[in-house]
């Protein structure tokens, strides 16, 4: 992709990734950009860099617009390799130019690079750079989602570059939001937000609150949202704000995740009345098998669903070994404001539906107790006690949704 006006003299100036598949761990089926920044201004000035694999595409585009030896500041919003990596080749073509980052971000470039040769400043909240005519102002965000995290208001644009906060992992050749639109479902966007806040920004809730309620009392003008990856907000960059909002109170739909893995298809028969005793409660109902999904969209299932109920056959006293790993992965994020339970099958012994409930009470979230285990393979009177425990968990996620209509 070639460079991109998104303001007068502002460039798009990124890359796309149409081939990655997993970033850190979070699946990416669609791929993703890396996006940076180009000012063209009495003093040119660059916004964040692309990871290492595609410096020669990020500079290339820079070379469209100008010689990179003509760049004379580099903001770095944020240092994680997808961001940062480039900058040493920018460096080189650039040696003159003065870098803007945070105190956290100076000490984490500094792991990555020799930076005894350049010239940095830090900077903090309301700190201000003026390239020419336009105006840039600094808005410190740590822990969203590094300690070293900042946003970069262009104040003439109405222009908020949002690093990673209100992006997607979405690679397309559409660079806007309505331009998107007019080539692929506006569902399939909204969806990307919730998958990159699910499995990325779930445990920053309260933080996201805080930042978006600060940006509020300094008062910017946006009329654009420029993140770091995925399509640039300018039909209703506000809209993106309000998703944010919701989420971070735990808006969810009313609905029951069922999370569940089997070894000899004994708990994945149980999922069947379950499921039936859901819908017939009038709640709709997706039931995911992890091994047969990938864990990022297991996470994001349970974040989408007012309830969730995880099965789990009995192994060696404990969870099946993939349940565990998306219990281990829930945990790290953090999950509030959801309704849960389990069930499962054992042979020998059970054990792993009392693992379950300790691990989600531990995360302090709600649970319908007990819940329900059964030998071996469900017979005709497990399958209606698996059916009335469906329906008895569909109506405590409908009381327990009232909380947050």
């Amino acid at each position: 992709m070639k460079a991109v006006e998104i303001k007068p003299d502002i460039y798009w100036v990124g890359a796309i990734d149409w081939a990655v598949r997993d970033f850190h761990g979070y699946v990416t089926p669609n791929g993703t950009t890396y996006n940076n920044y180009l000012i063209l201004d009495s003093e040119v000035t660059l916004v964040d860099t692309v990871k290492h694999d595609f410096a020669d595409i990020g500079i290339g585009n820079i070379r469209e617009l100008t010689e990179p030896s003509k760049i004379r500041n580099i903001v770095i919003n944020h240092i994680e390799n997808d961001h940062l990596t480039a900058l040493g080749r920018v460096m080189e073509l650039a040696p003159e130019a003065t870098i803007y980052i945070t105190d956290r971000g100076k000490k984490g470039m500094d792991r990555f690079f020799d930076t005894s040769k350049w010239n940095i400043k830090i900077v903090k909240t309301g700190d201000e750079l003026k390239t020419g005519k336009y105006t840039l102002q600094f808005i410190e965000t740590p822990m969203l989602h590094w300690p070293d995290s900042m946003m970069t208001y262009v104040k003439e644009a109405k222009l908020l570059i949002s690093q990673d906060a209100f992006g997607q992992h979405l690679a397309s050749t559409a660079r806007f939001d309505d331009d998107f639109i007019d080539c692929a479902s506006h569902t399939e966007l909204e969806t990307s937000v919730i998958d990159y806040y699910a499995n990325i920004l779930m445990p920053f809730g309260t933080l996201i609150k805080s930042k978006i309620a600060q940006i509020q009392k300094l008062g910017l003008e946006i009329d654009m949202i420029a993140p770091d990856h995925g399509i640039i907000w300018r039909k209703d960059p506000l809209k993106v704000i309000r998703m944010y909002l919701e989420m971070a109170e735990g808006k969810a739909d009313l609905r029951v995740a069922i999370i569940y893995d089997t070894m000899w298809h004994s708990t994945e028969q149980m999922t069947l009345p379950i499921t039936q005793g859901i819908m017939d409660e009038g709640v709709d109902c997706k039931v995911i098998k992890l091994r047969a999904t990938p864990m990022s969209v297991a996470i994001k299932e349970f974040w989408m669903s007012r309830g969730c109920l995880v099965g789990s056959p009995t192994l060696n006293n404990e969870a099946f070994p993939s349940v565990a790993e998306f219990i281990y992965h829930l945990r790290g994020l953090r999950p509030k404001n959801r309704i849960t339970g389990a069930f499962g099958s054992y042979g020998w012994g059970g054990g792993a539906v009392k693992w379950i409930y300790s691990e989600l009470q531990n995360m302090k979230l709600e649970t319908m107790d007990p819940g329900i285990e059964i030998l071996y393979r469900p017979s005709k009177e497990d399958e209606e006690k698996c059916y009335d425990f469906g329906r008895d968990f569909a109506r405590r996620v409908k009381e327990y949704h009232k909380n947050y209509e």
